[in-house]
């Protein structure tokens, strides 16, 4: 039984002509829907990490999601870490780090040592035509482009009248399901003063 859907063949809407959904979608590939696609790529990480992911009902504490898993035997159970999550498409790319520009609001909301929770700036490149940012066949779903992630536990907070601070977020953190878990480790809840 098919439910009224046809077997068959089908060239993708992604691209060329047959990309005319895109034309009609409000917002397609503005800032707003580039910041969800970014939110959405660490949601579907942390699914493939085996990690819960929770969704702040209110962007207040400058953190988008929550992140934790029951721990490992013998192990702290239950951790639990933060992320603020900002996605580009134009990104300042260098040998060893991706330079990236925050306001400063952001950058307090991660910097310093002041927190319970470990707190990570996660950074989504995405490539600057949405129509790529997905691929999908009968075999896989592929997301584009890759996340890195930086921890501001030891950069002083920036004093009034700055707006904004260039961050350095390291090529070497790429976020995958591993690093992702590295997260948890000890060394960052002592950063912030929590053992």
């Amino acid at each position: 039984m098919t439910y009224g859907v046809p077997l068959g063949s089908f060239p993708s809407p992604q691209h060329g002509p047959d990309a005319e959904w895109a034309k009609l979608s409000p917002g397609f590939g503005d800032n707003g829907h580039r910041g969800h696609f970014g939110e959405q790529f660490i949601r579907m990480l942390a699914a493939a990490a085996n990690i819960d992911a929770a969704q702040r009902d209110r962007d207040r504490v400058g953190v988008d999601w929550q992140l934790g898993h029951p721990g490992r035997p013998g192990r702290r159970r239950y951790p639990v870490i933060e992320a603020q999550v900002k996605c580009t498409s134009s990104p300042e790319l260098h040998d060893d780090h991706i330079a990236f520009d925050m306001k400063a609001q952001h950058y307090n909301e991660l910097a310093g040592r002041d927190y319970d929770i470990p707190r990570f700036l996660f950074l989504v490149l995405a490539p600057s035509d949405p129509l790529t940012w997905s691929e999908v066949t009968p075999e896989r779903l592929l997301l584009r482009k890759a996340a890195y992630w930086t921890c501001l536990h030891d950069q002083e907070l920036v004093g009034p009248g700055t707006s904004a601070r260039r961050v350095h977020v390291p090529r070497g953190n790429l976020l995958t399901a591993a690093t992702l878990h590295g997260l948890f480790s000890p060394d960052f809840r002592a950063m912030v003063g929590v053992s």
